[in-house]
């Protein structure tokens, strides 16, 4: 077992209970819960229907201490519901275009595994082929964003950095984190704006 998987444990237990955190955008939906660990068996089931090695901080994670749940945005996906993706080809600003489903077998180019929840065409994807193999990428599958990489060295990493932002209170854009002050001031301006009923005509 990866020697982080207690510290992480520790530290997701101790996020509902922690004062002037941050908010996670989807917390709502997991609630800092994770299902039950994974079998090997179950995640080499996996990896052999899909023809892929799974990173091993990943595998880590499922194996060492949940399957799905608790995670930035929606959260993590169980793994029957992940799907491989491959970047679309370059457009003509020589940016990526987006990302799109494929099957193993047939695909070209490298391959990322949609592990995150996280709402509309949004993704979350964990590199599993080429360079950026157990890295963290942000984009949309249309193309309207990104990709984006995430400067975490694998997902445990970048699991931790989501914890640890979130209990120091901290806006954090990529992991959607808004501060207790972030918070307070947007209510503060909502209550400081008269409605539009209330305002005087011109």
């Amino acid at each position: 077992m990866d020697s982080r998987i207690p510290r992480l444990r520790r530290k997701l237990a101790a996020i509902p209970f922690a004062q002037q955190r941050s908010h996670s955008f989807g917390e709502e939906r997991h609630e800092f819960r994770l299902t039950p660990p994974l079998s090997a068996a179950r995640v080499s089931r996996f990896e052999a229907d899909t023809q892929i090695e799974l990173p091993a901080p990943y595998r880590a994670f499922l194996t060492g201490l949940g399957g799905s749940g608790a995670a930035p945005f929606y959260g993590l996906l169980p793994l029957d519901r992940c799907y491989l993706l491959t970047m679309d080809p370059q457009g003509e600003r020589g940016t990526p275009r987006g990302f799109t489903a494929v099957d193993q077998r047939t695909a070209e180019g490298d391959l990322f595994l949609n592990i995150i929840e996280a709402g509309c065409s949004d993704l979350v994807l964990l590199g599993i082929t080429g360079p950026l193999a157990g890295r963290i990428i942000t984009g949309n599958s249309d193309g309207f964003w990104g990709p984006n990489v995430s400067s975490a060295s694998d997902f445990l990493a970048w699991y931790e950095r989501w914890l640890d932002h979130m209990a120091s209170g901290r806006d954090n854009r990529a992991l959607e984190l808004t501060s207790p002050a972030t918070r307070l001031r947007a209510r503060c301006q909502a209550h400081a704006e008269p409605s539009r009923e209330a305002r005087p005509a011109k």
